[in-house]
């Protein structure tokens, strides 16, 4: 299972800039959609695969111990 790693003030910001991005890559035709699209799908995923190498987590759950 995945973890997630996206908080809530990450995942909205990745929500507009990715709206913005897709509009632009639309209104021009250009590969900036794409990138759009990316941010979009991991701020739904909440889990971002560059966070994982840096061990970055911008989400707010607490880790369980065990």
């Amino acid at each position: 299972m995945i973890k997630e790693n996206v908080g809530g003030v990450d995942r909205t910001l990745r929500i507009i800039v990715g709206a913005v991005l897709i509009g632009i890559g639309l209104w021009y035709l250009s590969w900036w959609g794409a990138i759009g699209v990316v941010l979009m799908l991991t701020a739904l995923l909440g889990w971002c695969p560059v966070y994982l190498p840096f061990g970055v987590s911008t989400s707010n759950k607490e880790k369980k111990t065990e």
